[in-house]
């Protein structure tokens, strides 16, 4: 039960009525409409600018519409008061009865509460990850897989058809070192001492386990081929090998993709899907052979005033026309990327998020624009760039891993505090602002460590009712769902706050999904624990607002549901984070 949606229903209805009956059939856009709470919980339950976005197309004054309004809803029995503020905001104060069908809907069926179908199943493309098979993945990529992931589930929870995707960039000069790494590791494992790393190699010891495989599978036969030969076998192997322990790290996150597409894929002698692509622009005007102006300020060395294949994306919102092949013939990055685009759109998918890292800002427009070229204009491109992650601990910076040789991997940071902290402590920031992650206090067992906050909240919630059921014992209430007026007797403003809160999570789940932004799922939960254990503190010193009361089987059987309902709320929304609602918490 979708409270806001419900009252927002009742509101349009109204105002259609008003229309028709005060001021002719004039068209109103009823989207600008918003009904939310109050920033004021003083002024009521909910808050209409109904009358101040239509006013003006209504042909009256916003406090005209306002009152008309006003009149209209006066006979909702679902409304039990209403007040016009300011220019013509209408606040409205829910009745009772309306609070108990909330608790009703999210007792009857916990895990589908809060579940929406305004995705209306929707395809939706989300690629996050997509990190370099060239190594083991950082804490950067940490907080790009976290955000994508809960994204992923957030929208798919709101009613969207997700489709969780990896590119791999296997592709490119990146490879080949990857390649002459592993090869420099092979002859280490043939028992030749190789020294220091090589400037411009990985130095990591991630590489020894690819060398020692083919060690034994090729033995000394790769030692003396030339380049040409061995290189291919061996890139194969390193990027196999690579992908093999990326998914592992992964999967220790909780992590998962329906697709991992190969650059390689897009570029095969016999499909060669990056030349197609641009074949189709050209042959639509939007490929061409020119020159570009120098980049402003100082010019890069590498930088050549030259004809080049290039793409006009300014026509579609870029702030310059994007190269699409290279001085040496070989094809941009960009143009192995507007390949993939159209690869997505050839498979049904119009709507299309990418999640990259704080670096990728000046991919954002080319991104878009190429969307709107290859769609014309039907697609929807969403760049989420996700900001760095600062390690400390205790306060003090942590900047290298043994394992990785010159940076943390998303491996270190999980085996040491657990995937339920990454994740959440990666969320309860916005993507777009730089977070500090400490590896003392997130383990930290305190109010200030919001994941062990929301944790506690569940564990509190699930001992009370193991508590009620040992005090109790066949008086416990088994009835799922108490009938209404057992219900009813939540009449303590705590109570009430609270279940006014579980009211607000399918509208969280809603926002949440059409913002892309999982951290107000991460944000809501800590503020309904916090509530919760506000109200459970409150118990330990006013013995009438225990949940417990013995005499009083109605009121306890009451007080357990909205135990339940808030823990039911709790479990649902750190699933679709990805983090676990533990039973019990020591």
């Amino acid at each position: 039960m979708n409270l806001f949606a419900l009252i927002s229903d009742r509101i349009r209805t109204a105002i259609n009525e008003v229309a028709g009956e005060k001021f002719g059939a004039v068209a109103l856009d009823l989207g600008r409409v918003v009904v939310e709470p109050p920033r004021d919980a003083s002024h009521g339950d909910m808050a209409t600018n109904a009358a101040l976005v239509l006013a003006k197309d209504a042909g009256v004054k916003p406090r005209e519409l306002a009152e008309a309004l006003a009149a209209k809803l006066e006979a909702d029995p679902d409304i039990a008061k209403i007040e016009i503020a300011g220019p013509g905001f209408i606040n409205l104060t829910l009745a009772p009865g309306l609070w108990t069908r909330v608790l009703v809907s999210a007792l009857a069926d916990p895990a589908a509460f809060g579940r929406s179908s305004v995705g209306a199943n929707q395809r939706i493309n989300v690629e996050y990850v997509s990190a370099n098979p060239t190594g083991p993945m950082h804490v950067g990529h940490c907080r790009g897989a976290v955000f994508g992931d809960a994204l992923s589930s957030l929208l798919d929870f709101a009613g969207f058809a997700v489709t969780r995707e990896y590119y791999i960039n296997d592709a490119g000069a990146q490879v080949d070192v990857l390649a002459r790494s592993a090869f420099l590791r092979y002859r280490e494992a043939l028992g030749e001492d190789i020294g220091a790393i090589p400037e411009g190699l990985y130095p990591g010891d991630y590489l020894k386990p690819v060398g020692k495989a083919l060690a034994d599978l090729y033995g000394a036969e790769l030692r003396d081929k030339p380049e040409e030969e061995w290189l291919p076998m061996v890139k194969a192997a390193a990027i196999e090998s690579m992908m093999a322990m990326i998914r592992d790290d992964l999967a220790a996150l909780n992590i998962r993709h329906d697709v991992f597409f190969s650059e390689r894929s897009l570029t095969l002698h016999n499909d060669d899907k990056v030349g197609g692509t641009l074949a189709e622009l050209r042959g639509r005007g939007l490929v061409y052979e020119g020159r570009l102006p120098p980049p402003k300020g100082q010019l890069p060395d590498d930088w050549e005033d030259r004809e080049q294949t290039l793409f006009r994306t300014t026509s579609y919102g870029d702030d310059v026309d994007r190269p699409l092949m290279k001085s040496d013939g070989s094809y941009t990055y960009f143009a192995s990327d507007v390949a993939y685009l159209r690869d997505k759109v050839e498979r049904g998918f119009l709507d299309l998020i990418f999640v990259l890292g704080a670096d990728h800002g000046g991919y954002v427009k080319r991104l878009e624009a190429a969307a709107q070229a290859l769609t014309d204009g039907r697609g929807h491109v969403d760049v989420k760039l996700v900001q760095l992650v600062r390690l400390f601990r205790a306060g003090e910076p942590v900047r290298m891993s043994k394992r990785a040789g010159d940076f943390v991997t998303l491996r270190d940071v999980v085996d040491e505090v657990g995937s339920d902290a990454v994740r959440f402590m990666m969320l309860f920031r916005k993507n777009d602002a730089v977070l500090d992650f400490d590896f003392a206090k997130v383990v930290e067992k305190s109010r200030d460590n919001p994941v062990f906050y929301v944790q506690y909240a569940h564990a509190r919630a699930c001992s009370v009712l193991r508590n009620a059921r040992e005090a109790l014992g066949d008086n416990f209430p088994t009835e799922a769902v108490p009938s209404p007026e057992v219900l009813s007797r939540l009449a303590d403003a705590g109570e009430i706050e609270l279940i006014k809160r579980i009211g607000e999570y399918p509208r969280l789940i809603e926002a949440a999904a059409d913002a892309h932004e999982p951290h107000r799922l991460a944000f809501y939960l800590h503020d309904l624990a916090s509530a919760f254990h506000a109200h459970w503190n409150r118990g330990k010193d006013a013995e009438d607002l225990r949940f417990i009361i013995g005499e009083n089987l109605p009121l306890t059987s009451a007080r357990l549901a909205l135990v339940r309902g808030i823990a039911g709320v709790l479990a649902s929304g750190l699933s679709l984070l990805g983090v676990s609602a533990p039973q019990e918490m020591r």
